[in-house]
């Protein structure tokens, strides 16, 4: 690992031991997941209009915001697709559009220390939420991230579109379980589309394919390699139960400066550079979108 120069790190319980913190936030490691997610999509389209399939003015609807839906909004929305509705029963994440939740890539950049800064300059005021389910039934496109537990049976038949992609929640087949849960490959059949995509996202070997999923075990086995590291005392994370913050006590503005803290901290005698871990496992992410 990468030692690091004496202003990236303080002094901890006495000079002999040191802490280092991440410089990428729990908030970079949401969006870099989810550019994998975005991406794919917006590959997938790319290479829908060059076959003459849909155009930059297709109506899109995207069911679920959390935080999929929001980031593949903002993607196409960057890339000139006019016409997107989020639509979504949890009326309070309509607030996540203009955070920094699902930013794209491209529209940040490293400072001098580090950490993604987003163009402020750029909003994403074309994009707009609902929480009329009925949208859904006669559109160009939909987008189901909803997931386990998402839109029914009946609500899925009720979709006329001419493309549809649902995100499938489970990564590997892990889970038996989780496995028997999951619908979305019946619901998809149930959908009146022309053409039909799933997105599919894995490479942690975890359950499900839920950012926060990722999340928790990037930090996870990064901790766990940073153990393992010579020098280290321990580690930790600023990580909570951020679905309890976000559904429960609906405080989207307590989630953002939560997310704002750096993502692991280390007390080693030896400081190193823990970017360069985390990095490493969000490398091993990828999404692809499977042929219905």
């Amino acid at each position: 690992m990468m030692e690091m120069n004496s202003q990236d790190y303080d002094t901890g319980i006495s000079s002999e031991v040191f802490t280092v913190k991440s410089r990428i936030k729990l908030l970079d490691i949401f969006n870099l997941i989810l550019e994998r997610k975005a991406t794919a999509v917006l590959d997938l389209f790319n290479g829908l209009i060059g076959d003459g399939i849909i155009e930059k003015e297709s109506s899109i609807i995207i069911i679920g915001s959390y935080f999929t839906g929001t980031a593949i909004a903002k993607y196409l929305a960057i890339n000139h697709f006019n016409d997107i509705t989020i639509v979504d029963i949890y009326p309070h994440l309509e607030g996540l559009i203009d955070s920094k939740i699902g930013n794209p890539i491209e529209l940040q950049e490293f400072d001098e220390s580090g950490d993604f800064k987003f163009n402020e300059e750029k909003k994403f005021k074309n994009i707009k939420f609902s929480s009329d389910l009925s949208l859904i039934k006669n559109v160009d496109i939909v987008i189901d991230t909803t997931g386990l537990g998402g839109i029914n049976e009946s609500q899925s038949q009720s979709i006329n579109s001419n493309v549809f992609l649902i995100e499938d929640p489970i990564a590997e087949d892990n889970d038996s379980l989780l496995k028997n849960k999951n619908n979305i490959y019946h619901r998809v059949d149930l959908v009146n589309s022309n053409r039909k995509y799933v997105l599919k996202t894995k490479g942690l070997n975890t359950k499900t394919s839920g950012t926060m999923t990722f999340t928790i075990d990037v930090l996870r086995q990064s901790m766990n390699r940073i153990l393992a590291t010579e020098g280290v005392l321990y580690c930790s994370s600023e990580m909570t139960f951020f679905e309890e913050i976000i559904f429960k006590q609906k405080d989207l503005d307590k989630f953002f400066s939560l997310i704002e803290s750096s993502a692991i901290k280390v007390s080693t005698i030896l400081p190193f550079d823990c970017d360069d871990v985390i990095r490493d496992f969000i490398d091993e992410i990828y999404s692809e979108i499977l042929i219905r």
